[in-house]
């Protein structure tokens, strides 16, 4: 029989004389094409296939890995530009705190408490209950001037320590999706909380609600993880203590709300199913959370409106 007429070639390069089998398909690969397997060579197309069937490692919460904690990051870098912002704008205060409702004379001066004024023209409404949802969250990224308050810069100092320290912990062990949830659910809680229960005309600021869940959520991981609760004990005392000061000089209301939520959320992500419904109950109780946080602030915003809720 003619030599060249049973000659194999690449099924990919027919020029490429080759004698050596795809062990799945049984195809003939050139060296450029092997793959090497657990046993003999594959081509590339069974190669990538059986890459799929691999079953990816998640998180505890079934999140993705990812070595870097990029949400944090982020959280940490708009909260230092926002603080830097308003140094050199301090009217972004006024404009995205966190104010239930408060009356504005016309010329912008916010009248607070109780009293009566005299100014020249009509007042208008403004925070939550005149239409500014926006100042739930944007209020979260807002903090105390270092020439005013009781804590002064001593205010994101705490509340980027804490967040660096235990931010980073808790988005490698959720998955950047979930960790941006947590977060954000739980600067609103915050913000709910205080418009439900704080004076309404008050104005606060602050990443401290956000970083209240991103505690709690810390706490209620490695407890599904069967960690070592000694050290993670004995920062939650630290952090409840933190609540307890905050009823005499800040807004207890919002870091209570956070704390909530952010243990709420957490531990749906940390102990759902690990099985096909593992996301949808992950999601829905995000969803759920926020359905609750929404009504809230509407029967709230419509007490105080007298009925009505603007948008």
């Amino acid at each position: 029989m003619d030599s060249e007429s049973t000659a194999t070639t690449c099924y990919r390069h027919p020029a490429v004389e080759c004698h050596v089998r795809c062990v799945r398909c049984e195809r003939y690969v050139c060296p450029d094409c092997m793959r090497a397997a657990a046993v003999g060579h594959q081509c590339p197309e069974c190669a990538r296939e059986g890459a799929r069937s691999v079953r990816q490692a998640r998180t505890v919460a079934g999140g993705r890995i990812s070595a870097t904690p990029v949400v944090t990051y982020v959280l940490f870098a708009l909260n230092v530009l926002a603080y830097l912002a308003e140094l050199v704008r301090p009217g972004l205060v006024d404009r995205f705190a966190m104010v239930g409702s408060r009356l504005v004379a016309p010329d912008g001066t916010p009248l607070v408490g109780d009293g009566v004024f005299l100014t020249s023209g009509p007042l208008q409404v403004e925070g939550v209950a005149g239409g500014e949802w926006e100042r739930m969250l944007t209020g979260a990224f807002l903090h105390q001037s270092p020439f005013e308050g009781t804590f002064g810069i001593l205010h994101i100092t705490m509340n980027m320590v804490v967040l660096w320290q235990l931010g980073r912990v808790v988005e490698l062990m959720l998955g950047r999706v979930r960790f941006v949830a947590l977060y954000l659910l739980s600067a609103l809680g915050g913000s709910v909380l205080e418009l439900a229960l704080a004076d309404p005309w008050r104005s606060s600021v602050g990443a401290s609600g956000a970083v209240f869940g991103v505690g709690a959520a810390y706490y209620v991981l490695h407890r599904r993880l069967g960690a070592d609760m000694v050290r993670v004990n004995r920062f939650m005392a630290a952090l409840l203590l933190w609540l307890l000061v905050s009823a005499w000089f800040t807004s207890w209301q919002g870091h209570l709300g956070g704390l909530l939520v952010g243990g709420a959320l957490g531990s749906a992500f940390a102990y759902a199913p690990r099985d096909g419904r593992r996301v949808a109950i992950q999601a829905g109780a995000g969803v759920a959370l926020l359905v609750l946080l929404a009504a809230t602030a509407a029967l709230k915003v419509s007490e105080l409106t007298g009925g009505s809720v603007p948008l």
